[in-house]
C-alpha cells in the first residue's frame, strides 16, 4: 500500500478548501460545514431508471457514454436544495465493474463521475450564488471478505483504493462509504480512504435489517464505536428498510458516540407492482422524518433508494421550518421571558370542552363544506342537527386533499346562523408556520373554540397532484403551537396578551398498519398537549378495544368516528383504497344488500350495532354522513340521544353531495 501515500499532507480539494492530514478528524469536517444541518440529496440509480435505463446496465458507466444524463440528474437535486451530491460512482468499484468488462476503466469512471458533479456545482454556484460540495460515492464491493469469502483484506484495500484515487483526481470534497453491510469491509475502505486521499473527510454509512442489526449481526453501538475507532469522521445509516428504523438506528448510535451523525434512509420497502420494485414513501412522510433525524442529532440528512428530487424538495422546506423555529428561539433567548398565560379550564373554554371535561357523552356529526360558495345546503343540515340536540359539527378542512371552501368559513356561518357549536379540522399541509399561527389567531378572535389537529392528506391524493404541500409542522408540532397560543405565547416565545382558549382534540387511528407507530405518536400528541381524540372510522370493535388498552398510560377521552357505509362499493373503496379495517361479517352484509336502499339502511344498522358495542369503552361519537344523508346520522345516534317529544317534527335530510371523508393526515 505505500504506493498510494504519494498523497502528501496539505492536498486541496476542488472547492479550493485546504485539509490537513495533520488536522483532528472533527475538525476536518467541521471546517467545511460547520455544526450546522446539510441536506443530501436523493437516489441516483432511482432517477436513471425513471429515465429509461434499464436495471441490467452498468449505471457507473454512463459517466463515459452519457455524461449530461447523469449532470441533469444532479443539477435537479441542487435544484431541489441538495447541498451535498453523490458521485453516479456507487458500484464504480474493480469487482462489480469487472462484470460489465470495465475492469481497467475504474479510474476513469471514477474521476469522470466527479468531475460531472463538480460541473453541476460550480454552475449552481454561478447561477443562484448557491453552495454546495461533492461527494465520493463508494459502496461495498458486492462480494464477502475473508474469512467468509475469497476476497483478502489487503485485496479490497487495493481496490477501495483505486475508486478513492479516482474520486480525489476529479474533485471530491469529501467521500462517503455508504450501505455497509460488514463492518470489516468498512475498515478496509476507511483505510484506503486514510492512505490514498488522506486530507479528505469521510462519512461511513451502515445499512440495517428490521431487527436494527447491520447485516453482519453487528449492534447499531457497536457499529458507532468501532467506527469511530478506525478513523470515519462522521457515522450514520442508510439504505435499510426506510426512516422509522434508520432514525431507530440513529438514536442509538448516538447513545454511543459524539460523531456527526448521517441520515439517508430509502423511500420506505420496496413493493412489487406489475413487476417493478416501487417505493412507496410520500414526500411529505420523508420530510417529516427529516425533522426528526435533525432532534435526534443529525447534521446530514438525505435519501437512498426511491428518493426523488421531490421528497429532496420536500425535506429541504422541513429543514428550512426548523431553522426558522431556532432562529427565533435564539433570538429570544437573550430576551426577558414572556409572561405566560394560565389558560382557563378546559370546561370553561367551549361546550364540547365542558362535555369532555365533565365526562359526558359527546354526539357530533360531520358537514363536509361544499366545491363552490353556496352553502345553503349545509347550513340547513346544520339547523336540522341542532333541532337534534347534536352537540357540535366538526367541519373537515379540505378533506381528500380537494379544494373546497374554507373549513373556517363554514364553521363560523354554523355558529353564527344555527347556534350549533362546530369544531374546526386544521391541517398542516397548506400552511407554515406563520401562517399557522395567523389563521389560528383569527379563529379564536371570530369565535372558534375547538381545533381537531392533524397533519393533512399530501396533494397527490386530490384533483391537484402537483400542488405543493408545506408540511412546516405535522400534527404533534401544530398541538404543541396550539397548546403554546393558549398560554399567550407565539412559537418564538413572544406575548400575544391573552390565551386563544382552544380545546385541543388530536386524531387516531385504532387500525393503522403499523400500530406501534401510531401509539407513539399518539403518546407524542398528548405530551404535546392533546385534551381529547376522535378516531378514524371504527368497523372492527377489537382493533379499538386494542387500541384503548395500548393508550391506558395516557389515555385522554376518546372519541369514536363511525361511518354508515352507502354500499358494497362503498365498503370496499375504504377497505381497499383507505386501508380502513373492514372485518369480512360487514363485507358479507353489504353484499347482500342487493338494491340501494336496502345498502343504506344496512350501512345504517351496522354502525348503529358498532356505536351500541363501543358506547361504554368511549366518550363521545363522530358520525360521518355520506353524500350529505344527515338523517341516517341522526337515526344512528338515535342509540344514545335522548328520545323526540312526540310533538317535535321530523326534518328530512337535505340533498348534500359529499365524498368519502375519514380524517385525513394523522
Amino acid at each position: 500500500m505505500a504506493k498510494y501515500n504519494k498523497r502528501a499532507a496539505g492536498f486541496r480539494g476542488a472547492a479550493g478548501i485546504a485539509y490537513s492530514v495533520d488536522k483532528p478528524m472533527s475538525d476536518r469536517l467541521e471546517s467545511i460545514f460547520g455544526r450546522r444541518t446539510v441536506l443530501c440529496d436523493g437516489a441516483m440509480g432511482t432517477s436513471l431508471y425513471q429515465r429509461g435505463i434499464f436495471i441490467n446496465r452498468c449505471f457507473d458507466e454512463l459517466n463515459l457514454t452519457q455524461p449530461e444524463l447523469v449532470r441533469l440528474v444532479h443539477e435537479e437535486y441542487l435544484q431541489a436544495g441538495a447541498q451535498i451530491v453523490e458521485t453516479n460512482t456507487f458500484g464504480a468499484n474493480g469487482i462489480r465493474l469487472q462484470r460489465y468488462g470495465l475492469r481497467d476503466k475504474v479510474r476513469e469512471i471514477n474521476r469522470a463521475g466527479a468531475e460531472l458533479a463538480r460541473k453541476a456545482v460550480s454552475q449552481l454556484a454561478e447561477k443562484q450564488s448557491g453552495e454546495a460540495w461533492v461527494a465520493g460515492s463508494i459502496g461495498p464491493l458486492g462480494v464477502f471478505l475473508e474469512p467468509l469469502g475469497k476476497v483478502g483484506l489487503d485485496e479490497a484495500r487495493e481496490l477501495y483504493a483505486e475508486q478513492v484515487l479516482g474520486l480525489a483526481e476529479g474533485g471530491a470534497d469529501l467521500l462517503i462509504i455508504e450501505t455497509v453491510s460488514a463492518l470489516n469491509e468498512a475498515q478496509q475502505a476507511l483505510l484506503a480512504a486514510r492512505e490514498a486521499a488522506p486530507g479528505l473527510p469521510v462519512l461511513v454509512l451502515v445499512t440495517v435489517d428490521e431487527d436494527v442489526n447491520c447485516l453482519d449481526g453487528s449492534s447499531p453501538e457497536v457499529a458507532a464505536a468501532k467506527l469511530a475507532e478506525w478513523g470515519a469522521d462522521a457515522i450514520g445509516c442508510n439504505c435499510s428498510v426506510g426512516p422509522a428504523t434508520v432514525l431507530t438506528a440513529i438514536e442509538r448510535m448516538r447513545a454511543a458516540t459524539n460523531l456527526p451523525l448521517a441520515a439517508m434512509p430509502n423511500a420506505g420497502m420496496p413493493r412489487a407492482v406489475d413487476g417493478r420494485n416501487i417505493y412507496l414513501c410520500s414526500p411529505e412522510y420523508m420530510a417529516s422524518f427529516a425533522r426528526k433525524f435533525v432532534r435526534a442529532g443529525v447534521q446530514f440528512v438525505g435519501g437512498c433508494c426511491g428518493t426523488t428530487p421531490s421528497h429532496i424538495r420536500a425535506m429541504k422546506s422541513a429543514l428550512r421550518a426548523i431553522g426558522a423555529q431556532q432562529t427565533a428561539q435564539q433570538r429570544t433567548a437573550a430576551a426577558p421571558p414572556a409572561t405566560e398565560i394560565k389558560p382557563v379550564p378546559l370546561a370553561q373554554r367551549s361546550k364540547l370542552g365542558a362535555l369532555v371535561a365533565a365526562g359526558e357523552f359527546v354526539a357530533m356529526v360531520e358537514i363536509v363544506p361544499p366545491k363552490g360558495i353556496d352553502c345553503q345546503k349545509e347550513l340547513a343540515g346544520a339547523r336540522m342537527l341542532a333541532e337534534r340536540s347534536i352537540h357540535a359539527i366538526n367541519v373537515p378542512d379540505s378533506p381528500r386533499a380537494s379544494a373546497r371552501m374554507s373549513a373556517q368559513s363554514l364553521c363560523i356561518q354554523i355558529q353564527q346562523k344555527t347556534g350549533v357549536e362546530t369544531l374546526l379540522h386544521y391541517t398542516c399541509r397548506d400552511r407554515n408556520v406563520l401562517s399557522i399561527q395567523s389563521d389560528l389567531l383569527g379563529a379564536s378572535s371570530i369565535g372558534l373554540r375547538n381545533i381537531l389537529c392533524l397533519t393533512g392528506d399530501p396533494p397527490k391524493l386530490g384533483n391537484y397532484p402537483d400542488a405543493t404541500a408545506v408540511f412546516d409542522v405535522d400534527a404533534i408540532g401544530l398541538v404543541n403551537i396550539v397548546r403554546r397560543l393558549n398560554h399567550g405565547l407565539d412559537i418564538g416565545g413572544n406575548s400575544i396578551g391573552v390565551s386563544t382558549g382552544f380545546s385541543i382534540g388530536a386524531a387516531a387511528n385504532p387500525g393503522a398498519p403499523d400500530l406501534d407507530n401510531e401509539i407513539r405518536r399518539f403518546a407524542y400528541k398528548v405530551e404535546a398537549g392533546a385534551e381529547y381524540a376522535i378516531t378514524q372510522p371504527v368497523f372492527d370493535l377489537l382493533l379499538l378495544e386494542t387500541f384503548l388498552k395500548r393508550i391506558e398510560a395516557f389515555r385522554i377521552p376518546v372519541i369514536a368516528g363511525i361511518w354508515p357505509l352507502t354500499s358494497l362499493r362503498n365498503a370496499e373503496f375504504m377497505k381497499n383504497d383507505l386501508r380502513v379495517s373492514m372485518p369480512d361479517e360487514i363485507m358479507l352484509r353489504m353484499q347482500k344488500a342487493d338494491a340501494p336502499e336496502r345498502a343504506r339502511a344496512e350501512g345504517v344498522a351496522i354502525a348503529r350495532e358498532m356505536l351500541v358495542a363501543a358506547r361504554s369503552m368511549i366518550q363521545g361519537v363522530q358520525v360521518s354522513a355520506p353524500f350529505g344523508r344527515y338523517s341516517s346520522a341522526v337515526e344512528i345516534l338515535e342509540a344514545v340521544l335522548p328520545p323526540r317529544a312526540a310533538s317535535e317534527p321530523v326534518n328530512a335530510a337535505p340533498n348534500i353531495q359529499s365524498e368519502v371523508t375519514p380524517i385525513g393526515g394523522l
